[in-house]
């Protein structure tokens, strides 16, 4: 791990990344430093700062190439040349040799390439950070695409992995980064990006898509060849469209490009409550459009490696939260976060609801081009730190869908009213789930079980009813046993009174001479203290 870390440090410098830093932002000693660096000894050379960029994020390999493939979409974020270059990270990372590719198909399909395939193109169609994609024709006439992974990547993503776990578990030790749970996070993405090494689970995630959006207007997803699909080789139905960010061909062919941007907030709604199973990787790479009808446009998506999921009580959270926010009731936005455990239970409602106000009120009925979520993000960490909320490890996938959202639809249409166009979608989701409808569904869904347990119900009956009775048996023999040990104790406290008080006159009566006359001889508060102290052996 620490040769891992000498390559990223010799990385960095090597295309003085220094350079990139707001520098006026840092510390006076910050920049003191940096100033008398050895980097500075160091040549930029002639490169622009993003091919510089893309260049150092391209060799460190595919965990820094993601994170620059999710930075292309903010162009709010940063200056339009270094937002061109990490675009180019979307589908334009070096390829590896067609051989290897050739010797990974026939190994994977344990089959020669000719048998497998009528016409293979060795020379790749798109490479990308974990895989490249070839095209090919199968013998029965079939035009697809066959994504294959890169060999030794595996190894190069856990070394990095362990290097990010480091850092993770260094920031956990700083109480105002612990609230941020890093290693649960890095955790989870550990787990994601890993599942985009096993091609089946792809195979099987573009399937679920596909029935997810059968028919549908909105959103096509090509159809899997599992014949020819192993875990590092997968065989898709080759798809035609216009890159999504390719905005000169899409306003060439007349593409209604407000419709298109409208219809990505559709489809990501749709997938988080609907099917509650969302396209997690949205980068301008794995989005295309058919313009076939350019009135009419449809979203093509490829590349479904990461997907993600919420349960129904996140679902329901989530849900009630953003139409609380639509609708600027910030004091239901606070309660149900106290609600669902995100804050402190501590946390006072009308204190947190004045904060998250303090945030989003100049950001409401806006068009998307007038705010920024990176802003509004920024501003509800800084709430967050404040009230000590946790990152919901669980929606940090969502999250970063949603900002890949917001990025496209930037790029496609800046005037688009986001919290608008989901605001109808939303209340029509809780109103059929809450609704009789949405009772009705539950019911159906939950008749098999239902059915299946029916007949059973007269024994669970009888035997729930056997229980209760044995239960109250044994709690009133229980009560029994009690009473009688109380009424036992008492007789026998009530003996060893009677028996005390028999061996005092006993005694007395023995001793009466003695105690006589050493009571005529003492003076009346030691005759005093006796009685006394007689009493409270007798009474004992």
């Amino acid at each position: 791990m620490s040769l891992r870390l000498f390559r990223i440090s010799w990385v960095m410098a090597r295309y003085r990344l220094d350079t990139l830093l707001p520098l006026d932002r840092f510390p006076w000693w910050l920049r003191l430093l940096l100033w008398f660096s050895p980097l500075r000894l160091m040549p930029v050379g002639h490169r622009t700062r993003g091919e510089r960029l893309r260049l150092a994020l391209e060799t460190l390999g595919p965990i820094f190439i993601k994170f620059g493939q999710m930075l292309s979409t903010r162009r709010d974020l940063l200056p339009e040349d270094i937002a061109d270059e990490l675009r180019r990270l979307q589908d334009q990372v070096p390829p590896f040799p067609g051989e290897q590719a050739v010797t990974r198909v026939e190994k994977e399909l344990e089959m020669s390439l000719s048998d497998a395939f009528a016409f293979f193109d060795t020379a790749p169609l798109a490479s990308a950070s974990i895989a490249q994609v070839h095209v090919a024709q199968l013998h029965s006439g079939e035009d697809v695409v066959v994504k294959i992974i890169r060999p030794g990547i595996e190894r190069i993503m856990r070394q990095d992995m362990a290097l990010m776990y480091q850092v993770a578990k260094l920031l956990a030790k700083v109480p105002e980064a612990r609230r941020l749970r890093p290693v649960e996070v890095i955790r989870d993405y550990e787990a994601t990006l890993f599942d985009e090494l096993d091609l089946y689970k792809e195979a099987a995630n573009t399937s679920q898509l596909k029935r997810n959006f059968k028919d549908s207007p909105l959103l096509f997803v090509p159809t899997i060849y599992w014949p020819f699909t192993r875990r590092h080789v997968m065989v898709q139905e080759r798809i035609r469209g216009v890159p999504v960010a390719d905005l000169d061909t899409l306003k060439a062919n007349g593409t209604n490009l407000k419709k298109l941007a409208e219809r990505g907030v559709e489809i990501f709604f749709t997938q988080v409550f609907r099917d509650n199973f969302f396209h997690a990787d949205m980068h301008p790479g794995n989005i295309f459009v058919n313009c076939d009808n350019p009135e009419d446009p449809q979203y093509i998506a490829i590349d479904c490696g990461i997907v993600g999921s919420l349960t129904r009580e996140d679902q329901d959270y989530l849900a009630r939260n953003l139409l609380a926010f639509f609708h600027q009731d910030y004091y239901e936005v606070a309660a149900l976060h106290i609600e669902s455990g995100w804050v402190g239970e501590n946390t006072r409602a009308n204190e947190f609801a004045a904060a998250i106000r303090t945030v989003c009120e100049p950001i409401l009925e806006k068009p998307l081009k007038d705010i920024s979520f990176g802003q509004v993000l920024l501003g509800l960490f800084q709430t967050a730190r404040r009230f000590n909320m946790e990152v919901q490890p669980q929606l940090v996938l969502l999250q970063k869908t949603l900002l890949n959202i917001e990025g496209l639809g930037r790029q496609l249409y800046p005037d688009l009213d986001l919290w608008s166009t989901a605001k109808p979608y939303l209340e029509q989701w809780m109103k059929e789930r809450a609704g009789v409808g949405g009772l009705w569904r539950s019911l159906k869904r939950q008749a098999p079980e239902l059915s299946h347990q029916l007949p059973e119900l007269p024994v669970l009956a009888h035997q729930a009813l056997s229980r209760m009775e044995h239960e109250h048996r044994q709690r009133h023999q229980q009560t029994s046993a009690i009473s009688d040990m109380q009424q036992q104790m008492a007789r026998q406290g009530k003996r060893q009174h009677r028996l005390r008080i028999g061996l005092v006159l006993l005694g007395l009566a023995l001793a009466w001479q003695p105690l006589s006359q050493w009571a005529g001889s003492q003076q009346w508060p030691v005759l005093v203290a006796a009685a006394i102290g007689l009493l409270l052996l007798v009474w004992q």
